[in-house]
């Protein structure tokens, strides 16, 4: 067995890439050719059952909306009835064809269930499911009482899971597809937030592992945005005590000197991106820069992400990221004026 592996050590490497060069054309050129059938031949929203998670706020408001524009009928959950409503109402101005308001937990699976249930009594079906709900943190993991950040687990990936497994029977029925936000954090961690990047990171290898067990029945879209419009980047974050609050100095120091998306726009690229049946979605696009610093040269993330999040300017100052921020003043330029506080 030594030398079998001694043997694949060797050869499996450069072969690999032997084979890898000599099949890139092809593969390229494939996903050329299926972009271009996709670009004509979208779905067509008109009439579809959409299921939003997350849906009072931020992203899942956005794609709301968007779905609204295409004539989609549109289940919305979260927790905020009163939030939900006005959103359902806008959403019908904008062109849904119907709308259905739903108080739930994700963190909770009868919750999931429930709401899947009553999609499919109320509409008789349903096509896409778009799993948007998260709840964040920011601190250093040895700052925090870890058994605290148990809801950012729960809400967060098996927030996703359990809509997804009570769903699943009637996607296949409809060819459906689900749509998840799995955050850019998944594949690039940002310090301050390990256990929220540990659910994102379980959450995309989830969909990743479903795609290969389900498709081409169902179709999934792996969302990974990176720093958006949302409450979240409005100072939503789960505190060292296991409470909701909104932190505006936490959110500085956490989002730091990085330009934040629209959450329109963010929520424009998911829906065209759902429609033409894409594998992954990034937004913004640039952030793709990093996938190859990942590979290629870790250390340079690494001391960049040191510098700005973990190091402080003094022995009881800021991180360098809210140093940043309040020394340029650079707010006003890359914050939208709904977070700006």
């Amino acid at each position: 067995m030594d030398l079998l592996q001694t043997f694949l050590d060797l050869t499996v490497l450069p072969t690999g890439i032997f084979v890898l060069l000599l099949s890139l054309p092809t593969v390229y050129f494939l996903r050329f050719i299926r972009s271009l059938f996709t670009l004509v031949f979208r779905e067509n929203l008109k009439g579809k059952v959409v299921l939003i998670t997350g849906a009072s706020s931020g992203i899942g408001e956005q794609v709301a909306y968007q779905y609204a524009r295409r004539g989609a009928i549109l289940s919305l959950v979260a927790r905020r009835e009163e939030r939900l409503k006005a959103v359902a109402e806008r959403a019908r101005k904008l062109g849904a064809m119907h709308t259905h308001v739903m108080t739930g937990d994700v963190a909770k699976e009868g919750d999931c269930k429930r709401f899947i249930d009553e999609t499919i009594q109320r509409f008789g079906r349903l096509d896409h499911l778009v799993n948007n709900a998260g709840i964040s943190h920011s601190f250093l993991f040895e700052e925090a009482d870890v058994t605290s950040l148990h809801p950012v687990m729960d809400v967060t990936f098996w927030g996703n899971v359990y809509p997804t497994l009570y769903a699943l029977p009637h996607l296949r029925r409809s060819r459906g597809k689900i749509i998840v936000n799995a955050s850019v954090v998944a594949w690039l961690p940002i310090p301050r937030m390990s256990i929220y990047n540990a659910a994102k990171a379980g959450i995309f290898n989830f969909y990743e592992t479903l795609r290969l067990e389900i498709e081409p029945a169902v179709g999934i879209t792996i969302i990974t945005p990176g720093y958006v419009e949302s409450e979240m980047t409005k100072g939503k974050f789960m505190s060292r005590e296991g409470r909701v609050v909104v932190d505006e100095e936490q959110r500085d120091i956490q989002v730091g000197p990085w330009p934040v998306e629209y959450a329109e726009t963010c929520a424009k690229a998911i829906v065209s991106g759902a429609v033409r049946g894409k594998r992954h979605v990034q937004v913004p696009s640039w952030y793709n820069i990093f996938i190859i610093y990942r590979v290629f040269a870790p250390e340079v993330l690494d001391w960049l992400y040191n510098i700005l999040y973990v190091k402080k300017t003094s022995e009881h100052g800021k991180p360098y990221s809210k140093a940043i921020l309040d020394t340029t003043g650079m707010k006003k330029t890359l914050y939208p004026p709904s977070i700006q506080g």
